[in-house]
This record gives C-alpha cells, sequence and structure tokens, in this order.
C-alpha cells in the first residue's frame, strides 16, 4: 500500500501551541490522528490522517475487557537546520509486530505504518517544539473492537497513532533519581506478557510505584517473579549497572522489554571499547558490588527519559547511595550522545536516524 492511499482530512481548527514550559509529559495532544481499520476477512483497511478527536466503541468491545491491545512509544525532534528526525522507527514497528504476535494481533504492514507515521509528523509538524530536551513524543497503539464478551482475540481493530509536545520524563530531569528494590510485587514471568509492550504490564506495576512514591522514591526496581532475586527492569525502563569497570545488563529473557534505547546503548559502548555484558544479575550481586566499592554507576534507559541515572537503591531497609548521589561519566557521555544524535547535533556512525522529508501535505 503506498503513502497515497493514506487520506488526509485535514482539521478546520488548530489547537493553540504550548509554552516549553508547560510541556510536562503526555499531557498535551495535537490537532490530528491517523486510524487504521481491521476487520476478518478484510484485513487492515482505511488508512487516514483526521483530526484529534474521542473514539466511539461499543461498550462490549473486548479491549474493555480481556486487555487485548499493544502500544510503541518514539519521538520526533526538529534540528537547529530545520530538519525532522526519528530515531531508530523501523524497530519501533518490528516490535509492535512482536507484541501483536504474543496478544494474537494480526501484524501490521510496517513500511505503510511508517509512511503513516511521517504523513501524521507532517501535518502536525508545527507541533514540534523546539526548545532544549523537547520532542515529538509519538505513540502507536492498537486496540480490539469486536463487541462480544467472550474470550477470543478479537475479529476487528483498529491502529492509531496520536502525537504529544513534551519535554523532560522525569522532573529532575537528568539528575539521578532514587529507586525503591520491590520484594513483593511482581512485574512479569518468562512465558508471560513481560516481553511485550501491552498495557496489562503497566496497570499491574502501579501498585508498586504508588508504595514507592509514598516512600519518596521516583521507581521500583523489578527483581525476578519466582525467585525475587535477579533484576529485570527498573520502572518502565531497562536497567544497566557499572561494576568495576564492566557495564552489566539483565539478559533478555522472555520477562524482559527489548528496548530501542537498551539496543542503542550496548551498541554506543561496544563502539566505545567499554565492556558491556548481557546476564543475569542479582541484588545480591549489585549489593556485594556496593559494599566493596565498585559499584561506580546504575542507570535506565528507555525512549521517554532516554538515560536516567540511578543515585540511590533502598533495599532491605538500607540506602545504597551510588556515585554520591550524582550523575556519573558513561551515564552522562551516554545521554549527551543518543540524545545529540537524535537532535542531529553528533555524529551518526550507525544511521540510526530517518529523516522525515517535508514534501507537502494532501489537503
Amino acid at each position: 500500500m503506498s503513502e497515497k492511499t493514506i487520506q488526509v482530512n485535514l482539521s478546520p481548527e488548530r489547537k493553540p501551541k504550548p509554552e516549553s514550559n508547560q510541556l510536562g509529559f503526555g499531557k498535551i495532544f495535537t490537532d490530528h490522528m491517523f486510524v487504521m481499520d481491521y476487520t476478518e476477512g478484510k484485513g487492515w483497511h482505511d488508512p487516514r490522517v483526521v483530526p484529534y478527536q474521542p473514539l466511539t466503541l461499543d461498550p462490549a468491545s473486548m479491549i474493555f475487557h480481556y486487555g487485548q491491545t499493544v502500544f510503541e512509544g518514539l519521538k520526533a525532534y526538529l534540528t537547529n537546520d530545520n530538519r525532522i528526525l526519528l530515531f531508530r522507527p523501523e524497530r519501533n514497528m518490528q516490535r509492535l509486530n512482536r507484541s501483536n504476535d504474543r496478544l494474537c494481533i494480526p501484524n501490521i504492514d510496517e513500511e505503510l505504518a511508517l509512511e503513516a507515521l511521517k504523513k501524521l509528523i507532517l501535518v502536525d509538524k508545527e507541533w514540534i517544539p523546539t526548545a532544549e530536551g523537547t520532542s515529538l513524543y509519538i505513540r502507536p497503539f492498537i486496540i480490539a473492537t469486536e463487541p462480544f464478551l467472550g474470550v477470543h482475540a478479537s475479529n476487528s481493530y483498529q491502529f492509531i497513532i496520536i502525537l504529544s509536545p513534551v519535554g523532560s520524563y522525569y522532573k529532575e530531569g537528568i539528575q539521578p533519581v532514587k529507586i525503591l528494590v520491590e520484594s513483593d510485587y511482581v512485574r512479569a514471568v518468562a512465558g508471560g506478557t513481560g516481553e511485550a509492550k501491552t498495557a496489562g504490564n503497566y496497570a499491574s506495576s502501579l501498585k508498586a510505584q504508588e508504595v514507592a512514591s509514598q516512600k519518596e522514591y521516583s521507581q521500583v526496581l523489578w527483581l525476578d517473579g519466582l525467585e525475587k532475586k535477579y533484576i529485570e527492569e527498573v520502572g518502565s525502563m531497562n536497567v544497566f549497572f557499572k561494576i568495576d569497570g564492566e557495564v552489566v545488563t539483565p539478559a533478555l529473557n522472555g520477562s524482559i522489554l527489548e528496548g530501542v534505547t537498551r539496543n542503542s546503548v550496548i551498541h554506543l559502548l561496544k563502539h566505545w571499547g567499554v565492556p558491556v555484558s548481557e546476564r543475569k544479575i542479582s541484588m545480591q550481586e549489585v549489593y556485594d558490588a556496593y559494599k566493596a566499592g565498585k559499584l561506580e554507576e546504575a542507570f535506565g534507559t528507555g525512549t521517554a527519559a532516554v538515560i536516567s541515572p540511578v543515585g540511590e537503591f533502598f533495599w532491605k531497609d538500607e540506602k545504597l547511595v551510588i556515585n554520591e548521589g550524582k550523575t556519573g561519566e558513561i551515564s552522562k557521555r551516554l545521554y549527551q550522545t543518543i540524545t545529540g544524535i537524535q537532535n542531529g547535533t553528533e555524529q551518526d556512525p550507525f544511521d540510526w536516524v530517518v529523516e522525515v522529508h517535508q514534501e507537502a501535505v494532501a489537503k
């Protein structure tokens, strides 16, 4: 399906653009959205850009009752010379289809999805913020729409993309955050849906996050669901530790989401000649390294925050203050390099960025 088949219906009214210091994260949305439908026997059809609007769904739509949904998250950036850049968007669409497979949702045409994404960005390109640390957050998602109260895969879906101009994900910005090690609740187990980007994973994390917030911690560190011993993720991010000169991150095991930023960090570290390994790592190993003075840095990685340094872990009634609560050199270098590549101010030796060419948009 070619880009010409994507219909564009422009909104007759445009919303006022917010000031950069009013953005926050995920609270403001642009004038348009992309929608495409799926019907059993017909497949995906009717791709269109339309004015941003509420969805009209039957109360019996299966998304409400059985949670059959997947989503993605990526960003668009405006460079100093007015180019629009995406960061490794093809990997997001590949992961969306992996999530689709796990949730029994029909695969999308990844090439068409990227064309639709670019078309939508061009329609709303004036919404891309220009202040440092800001970007246009992109949320593609798929929901089951068949009205049926029975447990099976839906026969109809909608694929939707919405856009949101955003500032920093954490109010602390690149400053180190405090993390509570979660020993009671579980995010996911191998064989479950942990490696898919689906809503239920995040809903099940809310209680632990509530407890962490009450104790004035920004996020939780998730341990494995079987032994509650091995580290998996931090909040909704992948996690890395620098121990005695080596950077270690938990190996993908079926319950850990394969992050695009995680993959990028591993590539960069290898490119720089920094020792990096993917393996099982226990909280006890991290604690022992801390006591031995060998835990040099810890940081989370994800699309929203890019790099989120960890200044403190709280585990078994003990505070583990890392690098005197300051941002480490590796964390800082990774953040500056990745955001520099994303913003077009750093060289891109891996051809990660994709330019959205600003051709005219059909009326």
